[in-house]
């Protein structure tokens, strides 16, 4: 996402069809002088797995700690819950409160979510329970299994969107892949639209580069966040939606400089919504600092804040001590059930970790003294920047997915993936002969109008912040540029375009 020769800008400085119907329900608690409501609403269904966001409102009195359980009745499982922690016993399952969301109010709420597995029917529960004591009432029905889904149009959560055609698609689809169902390859073909998103200039912007594209699916549009970059080689960022790929180069801009976000060097954004706080964010690098913005209405590019950095001291000490001959770059935001973790890479090979706890998120980062090499290679251009790290949806696998630099100097992606946010990475496809995503794996329509396919990110089947991604039929955005282009870096000709996989295993 990012700068090969950054030293002049650096000196100057992530109800549909199948919903099941929501549940309310009513009864007195041991604790409480009135009841509880427990609204389940399934938001996304595909074949052997399902989305489900929950909501329990308190309507008796206020509770410091909770503890909400459920029984399946079909054998389902959850594989992954947000804003609590689960355990389940059998069909028994049990969530109880995180660090920062114990105390509901009278009248007040709590939300969570999770991802689950199903075989054969998927009946929603019949028998909440809150502190112990059951809360009844009307049930919804049972719904019918479906392979496909449609898109939510509710407030933002943390659930994947909707599902496109089975067959890979050559020009981009309209919706995310759906999650679940498939694994890795361990080598990746795809199939690349022609330039999806060009420069677009106003009377005070006079754009020559779109680049480093965050993207995000959320009520029915893409959002997109990108770099610019003047005919001064001077970078900043702009956002652009609209309902389908087709429409995306003649969508409008916004450029940010002229938000609240203002001016000045900042480049290479990444977007996500934090559920716990529901916001959205995004964060882009300021070269002495990572910075980052927050907005309750992605739809209103005009809402993002001031920038805010996440480190209280600067570059952090170790990314200090190994920039000699590179530059700090890239960051990239992905959560856990209980941390939340700041990656970013030096040109030099390296891939960094920095640690928050959820609760503290974003001001857990502190100095960076708990910043740590995540990953590191030999060649610091097999490992140089544009660095992604996402979780695999059905799975316990993170992708990890690098730019790197070829012996032809032609930008491509390395991957590898780990079966931890803080654990060893294992090469996936990571070498110039069988890589991620490049010129070599990639087909084109006609003349490919790039042979350097860099810095970008993958669609996600989601928008929060555990950056999750189905494994089938894959699709990167990622920016390109004529062949023929020999400017100096941050003077080349960028556009966006899509790449779908071709591949899968699903």
């Amino acid at each position: 996402m990012s700068l090969f020769d950054r030293r002049a800008a650096l000196a100057a400085v992530v109800a549909t069809g199948l919903a099941v119907a929501g549940v309310a329900v009513a009864t007195t608690t041991a604790r409480a002088s009135a009841g509880c409501q427990v609204d389940y609403t399934v938001s996304s269904q595909w074949q052997g797995g399902f989305s489900t966001n929950v909501s329990v409102t308190d309507q008796g009195d206020a509770v410091t700690s909770w503890r909400l359980t459920w029984s399946f009745g079909a054998g389902q499982t959850v594989t992954q819950l947000w804003n609590g922690n689960v355990t389940q016993s059998g069909a028994q399952v049990s969530v109880t409160n995180a660090a920062y969301n114990g105390v509901i109010a009278s009248g007040g709420s709590v939300s969570l979510g999770f991802n689950g597995t199903w075989t054969g029917s998927n009946p929603a529960p019949t028998d909440f329970a809150l502190n112990g004591v059951s809360c009844e009432g009307s049930q919804p029905p049972p719904t019918t299994p479906s392979t496909t889904s449609t898109t939510p149009s509710t407030p933002p959560s943390t659930t994947p969107s909707t599902s496109p055609s089975t067959t890979p698609p050559t020009t981009p689809s309209t919706t995310p892949s759906s999650p679940g169902g498939g694994s890795l390859p361990s080598s990746f073909r795809w199939s690349s639209s022609g330039v999806l998103i060009s420069p677009k200039s106003d009377s005070r912007h006079t754009i020559i580069a779109a680049k480093d594209p965050s993207v995000v699916f959320y009520n029915s549009k893409w959002y997109v966040v990108l770099s610019t970059v003047d005919s001064n080689g001077d970078y900043g960022m702009a956002q652009t939606s609209f309902s389908d790929w087709s429409q995306a180069d003649a969508a409008p801009w916004t450029y940010l400089d002229t938000t609240p976000i203002g001016g000045g060097y900042k480049t290479a954004p990444m977007v996500f919504y934090f559920a716990p706080q529901k916001l959205w964010y995004v964060t882009y690098q300021e070269g002495s600092n990572i910075g980052y913005s927050t907005n309750p209405d992605i739809s209103n590019p005009s809402g993002w804040s001031a920038p805010h950095n996440f480190y209280s001291n600067g570059v952090p000490s170790i990314i200090q001590q190994n920039l000699s001959g590179g530059y700090w770059v890239d960051s990239w935001v992905i959560c856990d059930s209980a941390n939340c973790y700041l990656f970013s890479v030096d040109d030099n090979g390296h891939v960094y970790r920095s640690t928050s706890s959820l609760s503290q998120f974003p001001n857990g980062f502190g100095d960076g003294s708990n910043t740590v090499i995540a990953a590191s290679a030999p060649n610091k251009y097999d490992m140089f920047e544009a660095d992604n790290v996402y979780k695999v949806d059905g799975s316990n696998t993170y992708l990890m997915v690098v730019e790197a630099i070829g012996s032809d100097g032609h930008r491509l992606f390395h991957s590898w993936t780990s079966t931890s946010l803080t654990g060893s990475w294992t090469p996936l496809a990571a070498t110039q002969s069988n890589p991620f995503l490049a010129a070599s794996n990639a087909t084109f329509s006609g003349t490919p109008w790039t042979q350097d396919l860099s810095s970008g990110e993958a669609i996600r089947s989601g928008y929060d912040q555990t950056v999750t991604i189905s494994p089938c039929h894959l699709q990167y955005l990622y920016q390109g540029k004529d062949p023929s282009a020999n400017q100096s870096y941050n003077l080349l000709p960028w556009r966006i375009g899509l790449a779908t996989q071709t591949d899968s295993t699903c």
